[in-house]
């Protein structure tokens, strides 16, 4: 029994430096996790600062470069977002069409230009994506279900703004921003997946709409953050 005794008393000691080690690694580890989770929290801090920043001068010059446009092309800016809409599709495609008509080529003719050009004088390495979005609403041919009027006007939103987007690109003034664009901007048909709902009701004539978006660096980096889980905590 003595024996006993003893071997527990020897073994004691070892057990309590053991948990006190143990102890130390974990909370060296808790530390460690904790500044790592703090400096991350900085940095995104700064790149939201930074993309809001962006943010606002972009829509600040896109008012003063547009502002009186506007009205005439009935367009509108989205602070938000940063689009540019313009809501009077059927004036700019005949029905059903993804042909650019003479009105909006004169539009676009004046407009793109001027967007470009800003956009790569002022913020050229805050350029993410230029994204021309072609918007329709749900009406269609009565005869098809939902799902195939959804597929055909994919197909017709797809259509018109590959068209905006070749025509832009094509204009003799582009030539000096053609790299530049082949880079960064896209042409995205949505079909009526974002609809202008009013009241509880679609719009269909806001609902067809085409739109000229940004999209900056710093949301980017803010959206593969949060992708890779860094906003969980």
């Amino acid at each position: 029994i003595m024996r006993k005794k003893h071997y527990e008393d020897h073994f004691s000691p070892r057990v309590a430096d053991l948990m006190s080690a143990l102890t130390m690694i974990f909370l060296f580890i808790s530390v460690t996790y904790m500044l790592q989770v703090n400096k991350q929290k900085e940095h995104i801090e700064v790149i939201a600062k930074d993309f809001k920043n962006t943010k606002q001068a972009i829509y600040k010059d896109l008012n003063k470069e547009f502002d009186e446009d506007l009205k005439k092309w009935n367009a509108y800016i989205d602070k938000d977002t940063l689009s540019i809409t313009f809501r009077e599709p059927d004036v700019f495609f005949d029905v059903g069409s993804s042909e650019i008509n003479n009105n909006f080529k004169v539009i676009l003719k004046d407009f793109f230009p001027r967007y470009i050009e800003m956009l790569y004088k002022n913020y050229k390495d805050e350029i993410e994506e230029i994204r021309i979005e072609g918007h329709t609403s749900s009406e269609w041919n009565k005869d098809d279900d939902d799902l195939q009027a959804y597929f055909k006007n994919m197909s017709l939103s797809q259509a018109r703004s590959k068209s905006v987007l070749e025509y832009c690109m094509l204009l003799d003034s582009m030539e000096n921003y053609r790299d530049f664009l082949i880079e960064k901007a896209t042409a995205n048909g949505l079909s009526y997946s974002h609809r202008i709902i009013e009241n509880g009701k679609e719009n269909y004539n806001k609902s067809r709409r085409v739109e000229f978006k940004i999209k900056t660096t710093a949301e980017a980096h803010i959206d593969q953050i949060i992708e890779a889980g860094g906003l969980n905590e």
